[in-house]
């Protein structure tokens, strides 16, 4: 019996500690990006360069995802507003079959963005991934990131911590029914985010040779 109240009492005291550890990780994200992201593509600073994140384009149910494609009008948007004249497109393609990037470029395209001025990132495989690599293979230290606000948000957090200045344009957010599970497996992932940067410091799984993208 008294072991049973010691491990009831160890199973309490982390599962506090976890909500604590995820409760502290969302408010350090959301103080530390606090008005770096845009809504309206009218306010939003002109750059160079936009990074357009990845997901799939199909849910599992073969429905559209409306994540994806809410992000590649949020990105022709601003294109053709003349707020960002390149695009890198980053994201997973892990399997034949499977291609983030190259479905995004797709649709940007038949959205009217010219495809010269479309880059795909192949090794995005996660947001850190896709960050880091923004910098160390597209030799960009200033971007506005394109997604939705609680993902712009952790983004810019990864992007400020390895030296990047980065804004976000929040695409639309989807309706609730759709976003509920994403939106609290991002709390998990701001969580995961900090061990991250701050315990394990992981690299991106690839690098590789460096990518020249064209002036405006």
């Amino acid at each position: 019996m008294k072991r049973r109240r010691v491990l009831v009492r160890a199973g309490v005291v982390i599962a506090v500690a976890g909500v604590v550890w995820v409760a502290a990780a969302s408010t350090l994200v959301m103080v530390g990006t606090r008005g770096r992201t845009y809504s309206d593509g009218a306010t939003i600073p002109a750059r160079r360069v936009g990074l357009v994140l990845g997901c799939s384009r199909i849910l599992p149910n073969g429905w559209p995802n409306a994540f994806f494609e809410n992000r590649v009008q949020a990105a022709a948007g601003l294109f053709r507003a003349g707020k960002i004249a390149v695009l890198v497109v980053s994201g997973d393609h892990h399997a034949a079959g499977y291609d983030e990037p190259q479905d995004m470029k797709n649709r940007l395209v038949e959205l009217g963005v010219p495809e010269d001025r479309i880059y795909c990132d192949y090794a995005g495989f996660r947001t850190l991934d896709s960050i880091v690599r923004v910098r160390e293979i597209f030799g960009q230290t200033e971007v506005t990131i394109i997604s939705q606000k609680f993902h712009n948000q952790r983004a810019i957090y990864i992007a400020r911590h390895r030296g990047i200045d980065a804004i976000g344009f929040n695409a639309p957010e989807v309706e609730a029914y759709g976003s509920f599970l994403t939106k609290c497996r991002e709390l998990g992932a701001r969580a995961n985010m900090l061990l991250d940067l701050f315990v394990f410091r992981r690299a991106p799984r690839f690098l590789g040779q460096k990518i020249v993208l064209p002036e405006a």
